[in-house]
């Protein structure tokens, strides 16, 4: 197991934080507009890593305990973005921040909510 400095609750809330960038980001944009701004595309990228990243370090068990959230799909977001960044589509980098993070958003605050200090 890999030593887990920071706990589960303080990588819940970079989740949260990187989903809130990317929210600005994208702020007032349509899909072209996306396409079309090499900085916003690169900053919102970033932050899907941040996100997929804090993921990787979640306890199993918390992930097990809350199933309703695809650990595993994040952390692959994250590794095609880091190892096939050559190959990666933007227009679905733009799906994803516009139709999976605030619901992504809304789990996480649930959980966050839920667990101990």
């Amino acid at each position: 197991m890999k030593d887990n400095p920071l706990s589960d609750k303080i990588r819940l809330l970079h989740i949260l934080d990187a989903i809130d960038e990317i929210e600005a980001y994208l702020s007032g944009l349509n899909l072209d507009a996306f396409l079309e701004n090499s900085l916003v595309k690169n900053a919102t990228l970033m932050q899907i890593q941040i996100i997929g990243e804090a993921t990787s370090h979640i306890n199993a068990s918390l992930k097990q305990q809350y199933k309703n959230v695809e650990w595993q799909k994040i952390k692959g977001t994250r590794n095609i973005i880091a190892h096939e960044y050559f190959g990666i589509d933007y227009e679905i980098v733009w799906e994803i921040a516009i139709n999976n993070l605030p619901d992504l958003k809304e789990k996480i605050q649930v959980i966050i909510n839920e667990i101990p200090e």
